[in-house]
């Protein structure tokens, strides 16, 4: 999504949640980011089925945040930081099922419209075509895999990197931001060069 349609997409999400339309604002959230959110974890747990029960549970907290939601940063980047941290819990067990404690007459729209985003974000992913190097990435560290996403294929600035990787408990001071923010710039340099070498071995670059 450019910048442009982002920014109107934030501010129409922004608007139902001043006026506590949180219904609307939920499926404004959906519907815009659900996409780019779901290719994210399919990216992330090279899974379809896994992909499709993390979503469910980021959706499931996104409604949930929602009520709590402060705008400390953009919906897109708070989007991003759920999405991880429900692939974190999945991953230390995949195979538990996360309970849904969230009955679908509270929002039954807005998971009815997930699961269209779901079905469909997935057609378009199962035919997209992966080039060799999306296969070399699935060869690095989780987080280093997410760091490509955030700042190749999603354009993001290093400010909302941090807060979508930020490890500590409660919100970020720019001071750590900035902290967090450096030592993810180098990361990401090293990741950068570990994929260097992966596609010079698979004979992608030239020495």
């Amino acid at each position: 999504m450019d910048a442009e349609p982002r920014e109107a997409l934030e501010l129409e999400i922004r608007e139902a949640c001043d006026d506590a339309r949180l219904r609307e604002a939920a499926t404004h959230a959906i519907k815009g980011y659900g996409p780019e959110i779901l290719g994210y974890l399919a990216a992330m747990t090279r899974s379809e089925s896994d992909a499709a029960e993390v979503f469910s549970t980021f959706c499931e907290d996104l409604w949930r945040g929602l009520p709590g939601f402060r705008w400390a940063s953009s919906f897109r980047t708070w989007s991003y930081a759920l999405a991880r941290h429900a692939l974190s819990r999945y991953g230390r067990d995949p195979s538990r099922r996360p309970a849904r404690n969230l009955a679908l007459s509270e929002a039954d729209e807005v998971f009815e419209l997930a699961e269209r985003v779901r079905s469909t974000t997935m057609v378009h992913l199962r035919t997209a075509v992966k080039n060799e190097f999306a296969v070399l990435r699935e060869k690095l560290e989780p987080d280093d895999r997410t760091l490509l996403v955030l700042r190749v294929d999603r354009r993001m600035a290093w400010s909302e990197i941090a807060r979508v990787m930020w490890e500590e408990d409660g919100e970020p001071d720019s001071d750590g931001l900035k902290r967090n923010a450096a030592a993810l710039r180098k990361r990401f340099e090293r990741a950068k060069e570990r994929l260097r070498r992966l596609a010079k071995e698979a004979n992608l670059l030239k020495s």
